[in-house]
């Protein structure tokens, strides 16, 4: 039995896996496409903003290591969703955003909602395919393919509706590109490295959240004895509570001591994007393991494994000679780096954002509750990331690469429709929040096991601290205080505002008992922020 050019790329992408296709349609291809999803058994989400569908797709992707799809209508829908696609680009995630496109029919003389999509989109994919002078089966495969190659990212798919609705073949099978073994000379050259260190430090970044790596490359921390830290998108790989754990690295000053008393960096995984633009500071030799040469590097390594470096990672851990740092000597510099960070309050204003970050998993955590934690960008993702405590890779989420705001609601929501039995934790600034207000409304539909706590503040406080001596215009960074609460009892969830620690554990008691989505609104006292920045950036 034949099959259309929609029910071929739908089949690729089940056969690929694919767990969840996130978007907003509109007519053309894609009404045919969430059909034969639909037929297939491939769930579709529908999100209120195309941005919002491209962050909950990467989200999904980076937990599930699957590609993931996010759907649009042609024209506007495509522009707007193009933030969503950055996004996957810069946190390494495989989206595949299926875009419907104009048919052979139309393209004689249609000018409205017209512009070349795939050009707008090629500085943020990875490939751009146009199904129709490509059979769609042909299309979708090249996709996937793209967006699972090393570094992972979105790819992008246009389908017309005329094509989608066209008798098509079906498509071959699929298998993810492998990754080169790394050598066993190469592996001894590291080995070698190591046995000539004193005092190592290994670097987790984002390709170290993989399960088989991850296990891999704790065993090989736990063999040296030397400390670990970990990138925002690897927090877990070596947990907060683990004895070796050393801190964050995002290439600030915070984590620079520690790291000027190395005299060899093991940057496992460790991608560059992930590091904020400023030089590298360290003269201890690098050694680099890496799925692919990295575009740009911070560092020259010493050396560089590229490939499947799990299994070299194992095999360095196979007796590996213990390098543990003098007694005590970790948990003063863990313990300075923690404090350099913490953040206090002042009068009335409300509480710290590192007393909302603690006080709330303490609360979570009294409570039976093991939400993955979702952030967005903005001041108080640095209490976020250094103070909520983490055991797994996938506990924390957040857009690094990109940064961009309005990411941790939708990425929340994908968190808790992924995994209801966790559920999920948004933490976001009232800046983030109300970029993306509208996704509260996906939440409550979904009736998602979702939380949502707002540092409010009412002003872009980061921004406020990064103006230094320039006098700008009132309102340029700041607005009147919004009632989140009250917009998300509008929105379909329950909601509370508080202002201190009694109240925010009051709140998260009661909200356990809510069913659906729920948001508390704290008020928040932005004054250790510029402390907090010049103790983790310099």
């Amino acid at each position: 039995m034949g099959m259309t050019g929609a029910e071929a790329v739908i089949r690729a992408f089940t056969a690929a896996g694919m767990p969840a296709l996130f978007g907003v349609p509109g007519g053309g291809s894609s009404l045919d496409l969430i059909a034969a999803a639909k037929r297939a058994g491939l769930p579709f989400l529908l999100a209120r903003t195309e941005t919002g569908a491209g962050i909950m797709a990467s989200a999904l992707a980076e937990l599930t290591r699957r590609p993931v799809g996010l759907l649009t209508t042609r024209g506007p829908g495509v522009s707007a969703a193009a933030n969503g696609v950055a996004n996957a680009a810069l946190e390494r995630a495989p989206v595949v955003m299926l875009a419907d496109g104009f048919g052979a029919k139309e393209a004689g003389f249609a000018t409205h909602q017209r512009f070349d999509q795939a050009a707008m989109l090629a500085p943020v994919t990875r490939a751009r395919l146009i199904a129709g002078p490509t059979p769609p089966a042909q299309a979708a495969v090249a996709a996937l393919a793209a967006a699972l190659g090393a570094p992972r990212g979105p790819a992008y798919l246009e389908l017309s509706g005329e094509a989608a609705r066209a008798p098509s073949e079906a498509p071959a099978p699929f298998q993810p590109p492998p990754l080169p073994a790394i050598g066993a000379e190469v592996i001894a050259a590291a080995r070698a490295l190591i046995e000539g260190a004193a005092r190592p430090v290994v670097i987790a970044g984002l390709e170290a959240a993989a399960p088989a790596r991850a296990a891999a490359l704790r065993r090989l921390v736990e063999a040296l004895g030397c400390p670990a830290l970990v990138t925002y998108k690897a927090k877990g790989v070596i947990p907060d509570a683990h004895p070796l754990f050393g801190g964050v690295f995002t290439g600030g000053v915070a984590e620079a001591p520690l790291l000027h008393e190395a005299d060899l960096i093991l940057l496992a995984g460790a991608d560059p994007v992930e590091f904020i633009p400023q030089p590298w500071r360290y003269a201890a030799p690098v050694l680099e393991l890496a799925e692919a040469v990295p575009e740009r590097r911070y560092a020259l390594p010493a050396l560089a494994l590229t490939g499947a470096w799990e299994a070299a990672a194992a095999a360095l851990a196979e007796g590996a000679p213990p390098r543990p740092w003098p007694e005590g000597r970790l948990e003063a510099l863990r313990a300075a780096w923690a404090a350099s960070l913490r953040t206090s309050a002042h009068g009335n204003r409300g509480m710290a954002p590192s007393e909302i970050v603690v006080e709330a998993q303490a609360a979570l955590r009294e409570l039976g509750a093991d939400p993955r934690l979702a952030v967005d960008a903005g001041a108080h993702m640095f209490a976020c990331t250094s103070f909520w405590r983490c055991t797994r890779p996938g506990d924390l989420l957040i857009s690094n690469g990109l940064a961009t705001m309005g990411y941790a609601l939708p990425a929340a929501i994908a968190a808790a429709w992924h995994d209801p039995a966790r559920g999920a934790l948004a933490m976001t600034g009232d800046g983030g929040l109300l970029m993306c207000l509208g996704e509260l409304a996906t939440a409550a539909a979904l009736g998602l096991d979702l939380t949502v706590i707002v540092f409010n503040d009412a002003a872009l406080s980061l921004i406020e601290i990064k103006k230094g001596a320039r006098e700008l215009p009132p309102g340029a960074l700041d607005w009147p205080e919004a009632d989140f609460a009250g917009v998300m009892r509008a929105l379909g969830g329950a909601a509370w505002r508080v202002q201190d620690a009694a109240g925010l554990r009051a709140a998260l008691a009661e909200s356990r008992a809510q069913p659906g989505p729920r948001l508390i609104d704290v008020r928040t006292d932005p004054s250790g922020y510029p402390a907090q920045i010049e103790a983790l950036r310099g």
